[in-house]
């Protein structure tokens, strides 16, 4: 079944003929965002009481900056594919440009950075398993035309990622009322969505705000099917909810990854201090010599060398081995992103498998049979 094209949404799509791009984050939309980030699908009459404004005008702010690119709202299965990679490129120079656009398409790739150093692009690629992933990487990847060589990192546990980081805009007392009653649960080991709710997590996938009216129509399904089953996911920790946003209108126009060597025993807790950093994004174990990967968002170029020098001094058993700055976040999460880092559209992320004939198909992700 060939994969479905790159999408933007009707509904973003109209409100950004009717708002215009936005040019800059207030206060208050930096708080809403926040406020998404903690309680993802909150009525909006909640969001506005903890903000300090109506929930007339917390819609209205927030479909201004949805139809604008600025900010978004996404869902994906926690176990969001059996395993995860970390694929590093080294390419043609003049095969950047060209994989990129490619690369887009293709759901198991999940996000796709251009970097500064060696190998100009890393990717995130979600596979069924093992010989899968290695099929994907060895012969898919490899064997585009431009690619020098591939280093595939495989993902042991993920210790932060992209929805556990705030924007920091609400004070602790506005954090606590949101997290009053949020009813995400923790994911239980092994478990995911069954196959039965894969139409739901695309919707989700596309627009995590959707009401349950609208998701009822694009799935099919009745309004009470699709409550009972939102509800099962949430409470059971089977869905992850995100609210992202452009970042270089809210001030982190910098992203730095780092590859770390972690030596002995300990290696839980150094990983624990790393994730809990403001600035990390991303901190997962990953196998080979430098067995940590650590993503931030950064004020400037400068600040990577403060916040390594910072590291090290908190954790002086640490190397680290590798450090390169972003150029070009061109997907994020099967989000499409434009020269400025706005939302244009969606790909629904998908699982490798063994054997397909090309990238650019894929398992759903997560879903497990219903017995």
């Amino acid at each position: 079944m060939p994969h479905p094209a790159p999408r933007a949404d009707s509904a973003a799509s109209a409100a950004s003929r009717l708002t215009g791009d936005v040019t800059e984050l207030t206060e208050t939309d930096l708080a809403l965002v926040e406020a998404l980030q903690l309680h993802p699908r909150a009525p909006w009459a909640r969001i506005g009481a903890v903000i300090g404004i109506d929930a007339t005008t917390a819609a209205r702010r927030w479909r201004r900056l949805t139809g604008s690119g600025t900010a978004w709202m996404t869902a994906y299965p926690t176990h969001h594919a059996s395993l995860v990679g970390y694929v590093d490129l080294a390419c043609e120079p003049a095969a950047v440009e060209p994989l990129t656009r490619r690369l887009r398409s293709w759901g198991p790739v999940f996000s796709i950075e251009r970097t500064t150093g060696v190998h100009q692009l890393f990717l995130g690629v979600a596979a069924r398993d093992l010989p899968s992933l290695d099929d994907f990487a060895a012969r898919r990847l490899g064997g585009l035309d431009g690619v020098r060589s591939v280093r595939l990192s495989v993902c042991t546990a993920v210790h932060r990622e992209g929805s556990g980081w705030l924007v920091h805009a609400l004070s602790e007392r506005q954090r606590a009322d949101l997290r009053d009653g949020e009813p995400h649960g923790r994911p239980r080991p092994g478990t995911g969505p069954y196959e039965s709710d894969r139409r739901l997590l695309l919707a989700l996938g596309a627009d995590a705000r959707r009401g349950h009216a609208e998701l009822a129509r694009e799935c099919g399904l009745s309004e009470t099917t699709v409550r009972r089953r939102l509800r099962r996911m949430i409470s059971g920790g089977e869905i992850h909810f995100r609210c992202d946003l452009t970042q270089r209108l809210a001030g982190w126009p910098v992203v730095a990854t780092f590859r770390i060597a972690v030596p002995g025993p300990g290696g839980q807790a150094v990983a624990k201090a790393l994730a809990g950093l403001p600035e990390t994004r991303l901190c997962s174990s990953v196998t080979g010599a430098d067995n940590l990967l650590l993503s931030v968002w950064l004020r400037s170029p400068g600040d990577c060398a403060a916040l390594e020098e910072r590291i090290l001094h908190r954790h002086p058993g640490l190397r680290i081995s590798e450090r390169s700055i972003t150029l070009h976040t061109a997907k994020r999460m099967g989000r499409l992103l434009d020269r400025d880092g706005r939302a244009r559209a969606h790909v629904p992320m998908t699982a490798a498998a063994e054997g397909e004939a090309d990238g650019t198909t894929g398992a759903p992700l997560g879903t497990v049979d219903q017995g």
